[in-house]
């Protein structure tokens, strides 16, 4: 991230390659609900200030809602700090890095008639081998453990 705050606006690439080097950093499970209604799924996670997410990349467009707090969000040619309340409409393919600059949440909704999360997720996220968490935002500890 240090090559974003000099200026740099990152790609898809760098992205990548900052999924990659989170691997051998400590990783928090960090507090996540889950709530349907009526064709919808929204999920909330709470990040507490400095923790950094590079997020999964969804297939559908859907809102990311950024409810308190202040974010630098990232992304493909893009970079923003942003304060809640604000409301994004997420495009098909949008890969981001979120780094909660002060505690945060942040919610994203989406259309879908399921309720199981790891169907959800097969639904609405590109597959990933190399994410760190699991469609419950529980870290996968073969990936760490596997990791050289």
């Amino acid at each position: 991230m240090n090559d974003v705050a000099a200026g740099h606006l990152p790609t898809r690439d760098d992205l990548e390659r900052l999924q990659a080097a989170m691997l051998v950093m400590p990783q928090i499970e960090l507090e996540t609900r889950h709530y349907w209604a009526d064709g919808m799924y929204c999920r909330e996670v709470a990040r507490p200030a400095g923790c950094i997410i590079v997020g999964k990349v969804h297939i559908k467009e859907h809102f990311y809602v950024i409810c308190s707090g202040t974010i630098l969000l990232v992304g493909d040619g893009y970079r923003e700090t942003i304060t809640g309340p604000r409301v994004i409409v997420s495009k098909p393919g949008t890969k981001r890095a979120v780094h909660a600059l002060t505690d945060a949440v942040c919610i994203t909704v989406h259309r879908t008639d399921k309720t199981d999360l790891d169907e959800i997720e097969a639904e609405l996220v590109e597959r990933d081998e190399t994410a760190l968490f699991d469609a419950s935002n529980k870290i996968i500890q073969t990936r760490l453990e596997n990791h050289p």
